[in-house]
């Protein structure tokens, strides 16, 4: 008899705040070929990484975190353990609810193999990515498949796919963030992790649409399924048609980029000094690449991105928390499990090699 259960993973966390666990986390995480996808064999990205990037990047990381670190530990962590709670509670005995990081603890090898012990069979696994990112989603989903083989493939395995343009989805965003809304603002800045603009032309299966055909993003295609531009440019869309947020009112950037070559501009830093020199002295910032708060949006957001306002000029700075724990959260998580279990399969995008994508049948 089969014995359904969910999966949730999100990015992970160090260990704790300290240079080693922090050093640790960041091989791991810049490790992974498809966040630092340099052309060349492994050892050459090994050697990069833990012979260059990691010892620079540590100390100064181990610094940010610990303007985070919670009493109970990592932000992210803490809080993705609260969602999996409440959404166990929700489903009641309908499903047990597991969760995972993509790096750190829980590793994902170990709570699959929690999982066989428990006699789980089916699994609905939920990466905790609203948009498709081969260094996001498709990491988590090979990432699971790969832990999966090594213990003999004893799961099925059903995965989310991008939930970017949901109505729920969206519906949980505009609940989460309508107090904030409410405010007095004079612009909403609209903020996502960046990503190399050449992913966004290798995630392009047809190699004929990526920065080919004019206005692509807002051009209807299907290589939309594994576009992170796109997805997250429709996400801002229905999000402001809900809130009611005219075009004048709002702005999209990316931020969290790395030196080295072009990323998805523009650039959040450079908007948050832009903007005040406008006028814009009241400003609202989301981040809704993000469904949990984290160093990104805790540090770089909420701490760093408002000193660099007020400093350019602003008066008054608000970040706009992520969905994290909150009930419209949990009640979307839950109706997408809820149609998983009468029968609803999950419309999947399929993650091939390094970003190299198919379309679900």
């Amino acid at each position: 008899m089969s014995k359904r259960a969910v999966l949730l993973v999100n990015l992970g966390s160090p260990d704790s705040t300290s240079v080693p666990d922090v050093r640790r986390y960041l091989n791991e995480f810049l490790g992974d070929e498809r966040v630092i996808d340099k052309p060349g064999v492994k050892w050459m990205r090994t050697v990069l990484v833990r012979g260059i990037i990691t010892p620079r990047r540590a100390p100064n990381s181990s610094k940010a975190y610990q303007e985070i670190w919670t009493p109970e530990g990592s932000p992210l962590v803490v809080t993705s353990k609260s969602v999996t709670q409440k959404l166990s509670a929700e489903l009641g005995t309908e499903a047990p609810v597991y969760l995972a990081m993509r790096y750190g603890n829980p590793s994902v090898a170990s709570v699959l193999a929690k999982m066989v012990a428990d006699g789980v069979t089916d699994i609905l696994l939920f990466p905790q990515y609203p948009h498709y990112a081969m260094s996001s989603w498709e990491t988590v989903v090979v990432k699971v498949r790969e832990e999966a083989a090594r213990i003999g493939n004893p799961f099925h395995i059903d995965t989310v796919q991008p939930f970017y343009e949901d109505a729920d989805y969206i519906e949980a965003l505009y609940q989460v963030s309508a107090p904030y809304l409410a405010q007095p603002h004079d612009m909403l800045l609209v903020s996502y992790h960046s990503i190399p603009q050449r992913h966004l032309r290798e995630a392009d299966s047809s190699h004929a649409h990526c920065t080919v055909v004019d206005d692509c993003c807002n051009t209807c295609s299907p290589v939309h399924a594994t576009c992170y531009k796109a997805q997250v440019l429709k996400t801002t869309q229905a999000f402001v048609k809900r809130a009611g947020i005219s075009a004048d009112k709002h702005t999209v950037s990316f931020q969290s980029r790395l030196a080295g070559e072009p990323w998805i501009t523009p650039y959040t830093d450079h908007e948050l000094e832009r903007l005040p020199k406008e006028g814009k002295k009241r400003l609202l910032v989301m981040t809704p690449a993000f469904v949990t708060d984290c160093l990104e949006t805790l540090e770089e957001i909420a701490g760093e991105g408002k000193e660099s306002f007020l400093h350019a000029g602003g008066d008054w700075f608000q970040h706009i928390p992520c969905l994290n724990d909150q009930p419209p959260y949990i009640e979307f998580l839950a109706g997408r499990v809820r149609a998983w279990l009468g029968g609803r399969k999950p419309v999947e995008v399929q993650a091939g090699q390094r970003g190299q994508t198919l379309a679900a049948e």
